[in-house]
């Protein structure tokens, strides 16, 4: 390695040409000093948030979840994808979006702000035609307000929605809708400003006949700026996902329902002559047989034994009828 140093005049030398070389690029791009602001790092609200890993995790856990909201007007499940949060003006969103749409905005009580659900009217009219019978791919008509069926639909699905997205957000905290209120353009939705930011979720919903469609979840930033730090953790799951299909919780909610059970002591048979001629006090007596009937909505199902247990009359189950 050499060892020469650079004299005094090849630095000068070398400076200057660097100096010449900074003024030819700012004079062929056009900017100027005056162009050029000061920036101070951390001012940016956008920073606040990080890489939005919590709420990365909350929309792929909603995606999860919603799937078993539009499965019974389906009768598929669809798949839900979540797409990488964005973060843009209320205007800037409201330029691309269509004027008719279902809007439904929420309070978030514990946050003191609010949310948005926006759905695709294109979606609801499937969902409405698949509700009721119809065929899953008829294209919607254009029009600028929504039949009062269509209106129950949208009811049903911003309720399931509502309910999956508070479980998909329990593990980072509780939280709690209240006033939903419904509106079918966005220039009348009483959300925010227009040059408010907001986070917009998005959520491809792709189904064999329905074709594809999209939700989405609007947070102003000012909603989720309390809890930043909490949004830029790696969140782990501390609770157990309650991710069951249709048929498994409708077979849960079956399984809980409670049936009327009689113990059939004896079946005395009585002439109609002397059934006639009843009165209050009359006495018949009976025989105790063992392997009584044990009866479900008056269906034989059980065969038991009459006995006690702590002083209180009870039936031992002896055996189970071929019919159950």
């Amino acid at each position: 390695m050499s060892s020469k140093k650079l004299t005094q005049d090849e630095i000068d030398a070398l400076i200057s040409s660097i100096d010449k070389q900074g003024s030819a690029l700012i004079g062929k791009s056009g900017v100027s000093e005056k162009d050029v602001k000061d920036f101070s790092f951390g001012s940016d609200d956008l920073s606040l948030l990080g890489d939005y890993y919590a709420l990365r995790v909350i929309n792929e856990r909603f995606a999860r979840f919603a799937r078993s909201v539009f499965q019974p007007m389906l009768r598929v499940q669809p798949r839900i994808s979540a797409q990488l949060p964005s973060v843009v003006t209320f205007d800037e969103y409201s330029e691309n979006a269509p004027p008719f749409m279902s809007l439904t905005t929420s309070r978030i009580d514990e946050l003191r702000g609010s949310k948005m659900i926006v759905i695709q009217p294109e979606f609801i009219s499937a969902l409405t035609n698949a509700y009721y019978g119809g065929d899953v791919g008829l294209k919607h008509s254009p029009r600028s307000e929504f039949t009062s069926t269509e209106s129950r639909v949208i009811e049903i699905i911003t309720d399931g929605l509502n309910q999956v997205l508070l479980a998909a957000w329990q593990d980072l905290m509780p939280l709690t809708f209240s006033e939903n209120t419904r509106e079918e353009n966005l220039q009348f939705a009483s959300f925010v400003d227009g040059s408010e930011t907001v986070i917009v979720c998005s959520f491809d919903v792709q189904s064999p006949k329905a074709g594809e469609a999209t939700i989405d979840i609007l947070y102003p930033l000012q909603t989720l700026k309390p809890i930043a730090a909490q949004l830029r953790s790696r969140m782990q799951s501390e609770v157990i996902d309650d991710d069951l299909t249709w048929r498994e919780r409708l077979e849960r909610a079956v399984l809980q329902i409670a049936l009327p059970m009689n113990a059939q002591l004896c079946k005395p048979k009585v002439s109609l002559r002397k059934l006639l001629e009843i009165e209050a006090g009359d006495v018949f007596p009976i025989q105790i047989r063992e392997d009584l009937g044990v009866l479900i909505q008056g269906q034989r199902l059980f065969g038991a034994d009459i006995g006690e247990v702590g002083g209180i009359s009870a039936i031992t189950i002896k055996r189970k009828l071929s019919e159950l």
